[in-house]
């Protein structure tokens, strides 16, 4: 199976204008870019064969070439991270069998991570799409709770069947719990890592299909497969004692830095 990692990066981020070149100091310190930080995450994947930066603003594509990255120069008209990925796709030629989208604002997400979610859709003859999910202890549900209660949109939550196909996505707390939890309390909630595994055919056809009113309503991409019936595997991931978060906000890069001091990341 030959894996491609597409880290699709676009300066223009409406929550968030330049997000991909914020600084993020570590455990040292040393400041690196968003973007640097990303790439770095993907390229300690195990059994990828290729992993390029994808956008459309030259600050960016400067940036990474300056590090050392691959780019593909997308268009502007990309409306999401994985209209960018199968643009990327077309102009590399395809070739590949499982496409991953890891976009450029998880820049803590392990890679165990995303070696379970290949492992994942790589065995399910069904699915179409994978992503990963992280059950929520406590402490992160309840920040969840506050940024919504503070009006910010934070993480994203998800529900799925037995099978673990994707039932929705939501930056709404789902399913409904009723109570509170400790901070070490195991939740029914899970945390969606803003990962994707693609089919190729399911990643060119994306592109295609008009945004669905849930995808325009929750500003989620990954509802438009959901929305035209294809499914979605939800594989479950275990965090090991790393914490785990996204750059959504300019109030998450406290957030951020704080988990990249506690790791001793540099």
């Amino acid at each position: 199976m030959k894996t491609l990692i597409v880290i699709p990066a676009r300066y223009a981020s409406t929550r968030y204008p330049g997000k991909p070149l914020v600084e993020l100091r570590g455990a040292s310190g040393q400041a690196k870019s968003l973007i640097r930080r990303s790439w770095d995450a993907a390229c300690q994947v195990r059994g990828v064969e290729r992993v390029v930066v994808a956008t459309d603003d030259a600050r960016i594509a400067d940036t990474a070439r300056g590090f050392g990255a691959e780019v593909v120069m997308t268009s502007e008209s990309c409306q999401n991270g994985t209209e960018r990925c199968a643009e990327a796709v077309a102009v590399l030629g395809g070739g590949y069998d499982i496409v991953v989208n890891l976009q450029g604002d998880a820049p803590l997400t392990p890679p165990w991570f995303v070696e379970d979610l290949i492992a994942g859709l790589s065995a399910d003859p069904v699915a179409q799409v994978a992503t990963p999910v992280l059950r929520t202890e406590g402490a992160a549900l309840n920040s969840f709770l506050e940024d919504r209660r503070a009006g910010r949109v934070g993480g994203t939550t998800a529900v799925f069947g037995v099978n673990r196909s994707a039932l929705y996505f939501s930056k709404e707390v789902i399913p409904y719990t009723g109570r509170t939890f400790a901070d070490t309390d195991d939740t029914p909630v899970f945390h969606h890592v803003g990962v994707y595994a693609y089919r190729p055919q399911a990643l060119a056809a994306y592109p295609d299909w008009a945004a669905g009113p849930l995808e325009q309503l929750e500003g989620l991409e990954q509802l438009r497969f959901l929305e035209r019936e294809v499914p979605i595997l939800c594989v479950e991931v275990n965090a090991k004692g790393r914490q785990f978060w996204e750059l959504n906000n300019p109030a998450d890069v406290p957030r951020i830095e704080a988990m990249l001091a506690a790791m001793g990341a540099e």
